[in-house]
């Protein structure tokens, strides 16, 4: 029996091909809110109870379907060039690497993980671990990845043998009704139910995403704090991500040619929609004028004051980022913001814009996420002075996602580690490649990135398949391990007496 045979009500119906997405354009009111998402929901039941009892090799099909769905040629470019013309963020090219190189790289940590019956057994405790589904799943899915994403929680969901109902962004729905078009000729061929994976369909309203949360098992949220809020709130067991606001130390010790290399391909993929593309670069002092130049010489320009501030006027609109701005180039930028010297750089190429800043919050705009190619570059006295200026972009934004270090000292990855708010500390790597798994790196792939309590998240890992299941434990007696006070207290008495 699934998950979805806890206390939930349920009717019987039968699944029906034709009907795998439900029309929300009459969705304004409560009670057509309701009807939609409790026909989706008892479609998606329905497939989930008999997927889940179909075995491992069921499953596994599963999530390859999905897996090619995204990654075959002809598919995986009008994805990415439906994405980038419908949200305007990003750029085709960069979100064909991504939505191959995401779902590849998932799909080999999944190979050979089992997700359903007993995965482990351990004789010294006497335990068995049973793996089980959680049900139906809500995936809430940002407009800055509109096919990666959702094919990245889809194809865990399906590994694990749960149904996953997606709620794309506004921008984001033709992409992810698209994407489940192609998931569902695959599914055809495996014979499995195609409604164990459904989109909400236009128009896309904050009511219908809530009551989806509401009547699912399990809510994945990927996207603005609001949303994730919104899923916390949800009455429903939740996974959200915490804010991105990536941070960047180079040493005095660092390939100053690497790291500029690095930060270039990192800040610059897909426009920095990712929130794992650096958005401040912290340089010491020692190396701070060669550092800066190393950027430049690879497609960076160095706004001076007046610049900087023109710049702030038109990306930031009201306090909020302006959509103008927003997954664009840095030649657009530069241009929308009247900057003739910097769109005129490099032979009309500039990559990334450089804004010297050193304050922090509210009042220093450029403290915070952006969201394109512009980053804040502070000189700092030394790495001491480094690792608090990090601190204090993360007390005011991003704590808890992740930092990057560039140095000959590797060792100083684990004190940063050790002293930041951070989940990850990225050491000599393009950061928005490694921070969500790399070939070149033991991280779990993933688009989705857990930020601990730091980020007010209750997980700090990269969110995974483990986050898809349930695990049932069963415990076998085994001979008595009752210890004697001497062996647990003798530490402490001899340190503070009895």
């Amino acid at each position: 029996m699934s998950a979805s045979a806890r206390l939930i009500s349920k009717t019987n119906f039968e699944i029906k091909e034709d009907s795998v997405t439900s029309s929300a354009n009459d969705a304004g009111t409560d009670t057509e809110v309701n009807r939609v998402i409790t026909e989706m929901m008892q479609r998606a039941r329905a497939a989930q109870e008999a997927f889940c009892d179909m075995g491992q090799e069921a499953l596994d099909d599963a999530a390859a379907a999905v897996g090619w769905a995204i990654m075959q040629p002809d598919r995986n470019r009008e994805l990415a060039e439906r994405a980038a013309a419908d949200t305007g963020l990003g750029n085709a090219p960069d979100k064909i690497t991504k939505n191959y190189r995401k779902t590849l790289h998932l799909l080999r940590d999944l190979q050979g993980v089992r997700t359903t019956g007993v995965v482990a057994r351990d004789e010294n405790t006497g335990i068995v671990e049973i793996a089980r589904p959680v049900g139906v799943v809500a995936a809430i899915t940002p407009s800055t990845n509109p096919a990666a994403t959702p094919a990245n929680k889809i194809i865990n969901a399906l590994k694990c043998g749960n149904a996953i109902i997606v709620a794309p962004s506004p921008k984001g729905v033709t992409s992810s009704e698209t994407l489940v078009g192609f998931i569902h000729d695959e599914l055809r061929k495996c014979k499995l139910p195609l409604d164990l994976v459904q989109s909400l369909r236009a128009p896309i309203s904050k009511a219908l995403t809530a009551e989806l949360m509401k009547q699912a098992d399990l809510v994945v949220a990927t996207g603005s704090q609001s949303n994730v809020h919104m899923a916390y709130t949800s009455g429903t067991p939740a996974f959200g991500v915490g804010a991105g606001n990536v941070a960047s130390i180079v040493d005095s010790t660092a390939d100053l040619d690497a790291a500029a290399e690095k930060i270039l391909l990192s800040k610059t993929f897909d426009n920095a929609t990712s929130c794992s593309s650096e958005n401040s670069v912290i340089i010491v002092d020692a190396v701070y004028d060669a550092m800066v130049e190393k950027l430049e010489s690879v497609g960076g320009v160095l706004l001076d004051a007046t610049e900087k501030s023109q710049l702030e006027q038109v990306m930031w609109v009201d306090g909020r980022l302006s959509p103008a701005i927003t997954g664009k180039d840095a030649a657009t930028i530069a241009t929308t913001a009247g900057l003739e010297r910097v769109a005129a750089a490099h032979q009309g190429k500039p990559r990334m814009l450089l804004v010297a800043e050193t304050g922090f919050g509210p009042s220093h705009a450029f403290s915070g996420e952006k969201l394109s190619p512009v980053l804040a570059v502070y000189r700092a006295k030394d790495y001491e002075d480094a690792v608090d200026t990090v601190a204090s972009i993360y007390a005011y934004m991003g704590a808890g996602h992740s930092v990057s270090l560039h140095t000959a000292e590797t060792d100083r990855a684990v004190d940063l580690g050790q002293r930041l708010p951070v989940a990850r500390v990225i050491v000599n790597q393009p950061h928005c490649y490694a921070t969500g798994g790399n070939f070149d790196n033991g991280l779990p792939f993933s688009l989705s990135m857990g930020c601990g309590t730091w980020g007010g998240n209750n997980f700090s890992d990269n969110m995974n398949y483990r986050q898809y299941l349930n695990t049932t434990r069963v415990a076998y007696q085994i001979p008595p391990r009752q210890p004697d006070e001497q062996e647990i207290f003798g530490g402490y008495w001899r340190r503070h007496g009895q």
